[in-house]
């Protein structure tokens, strides 16, 4: 082998070897940032199918990945403690709900606190929720289900996305303004909790709207009222539990993005300003209203603001309901 040969090939040995190197050079020190959405409920709750209507937008908006986690138990607590305790610096946010604040007062101890641990980044929109009855239940509205129920305490049972969920303390505050007694049984998501009375092993369930509106027509189920103080946009047919049974409860829950506490303020407002871009856009609105959800955006003042009253409102709720968990 000629001198000249090894050398041409040593060269290129060397610059094949270069390139590789230097390919993922950039990479290696570049990587594209990881966004991490924790979804503190199962598949099926309302929080997980908003992530993912919206989380490769968002993701995009910030050039990076974004990533829904599903750590589901504990009423939530468990994806909640996660979030916490993780790095304060944007890369780990959580997609919370009603249920976020009604934890610090339902349970006697946790881990964390959910207004002092988190700072409000982004509001998303707001969930409805529905009152829906298996069909073998011999009832058709809300007036009728109290009637029912009252006339037989104990005998029935409610399913819930799992004790502390919103649909928890929808149900047991609803029960509680009525008099009722009926058995909890606990799920996972809120997909499992509708799939129990679908099943007929659970007579009710107070669901958020996008767990019942495919089933306005399934003869396996009856919708009898919404639980806001005003008929949905969704299901405009449909009372409210005020309307047709219950004067004066109301229900219905936030959706947004918190993250740890102590995340810098510029990166909180950079991460306000790409969901508000994102839920901008007409093909996004348009996806959240097909799931239930009105999208809403807000500053990242004004989302704390709304954390903090609803930190309060949620207290209240508690307590009129009698709900607790040790």
């Amino acid at each position: 082998m000629t001198s000249s040969l090894l050398f041409t090939r040593r060269s290129l040995a060397a610059a094949a070897a270069a390139l590789a190197l230097g390919g993922l050079g950039p990479a290696a020190h570049a990587q594209q940032r990881v966004l991490h959405i924790v979804v503190p409920f199962g598949t099926g709750a309302v929080q997980d199918t908003v992530a993912r209507a919206f989380n490769s937008e968002l993701g995009a908006a910030l050039n990076a990945s974004a990533v829904v986690e599903n750590r589901a138990g504990a009423g939530g607590t468990v994806g909640a403690a996660a979030v916490a305790k993780a790095p304060a610096d944007g890369n780990t946010l959580i997609l919370a709900a009603a249920s976020h604040n009604i934890a610090g007062f339902l349970y006697s101890k946790l881990s964390y606190d959910p207004l002092k641990d988190f700072v409000g980044v982004a509001y998303i929109g707001n969930a409805g929720y529905v009152l829906a009855v298996a069909s073998g239940l011999n009832v058709s509205t809300t007036a009728d289900f109290i009637k029912e129920v009252k006339a037989n305490p104990g005998k029935y049972n409610y399913a819930s996305a799992g004790n502390g969920s919103a649909t928890h303390l929808a149900m047991a505050s609803f029960l509680a303004k009525a008099g009722l007694q009926m058995t909890h049984i606990p799920t996972k998501s809120t997909g499992e909790a509708v799939n129990e009375v679908l099943a007929g092993r659970v007579q009710a369930v107070i669901s958020s709207s996008i767990g019942v509106m495919g089933f306005q027509t399934d003869p396996r189920m009856k919708l009898l009222a919404s639980t806001g103080e005003k008929r949905s946009p969704f299901l405009p047919n449909l009372s409210t539990v005020a309307e047709s049974g219950l004067p004066g409860y109301a229900f219905d829950s936030w959706i947004g993005l918190l993250a740890p506490a102590g995340t810098p303020r510029a990166e909180v407002e950079r991460l306000n300003a790409a969901a508000n871009k994102v839920l901008a856009e007409p093909a996004i609105q348009e996806r959240f209203r097909r799931l239930g959800v009105e999208p809403r955006t807000q500053t990242a003042d004004e989302f704390q603001k709304l954390l903090r009253a609803d930190w309060e409102a949620m207290g209240a709720v508690v307590k009129a309901s009698g709900a607790k968990i040790d």
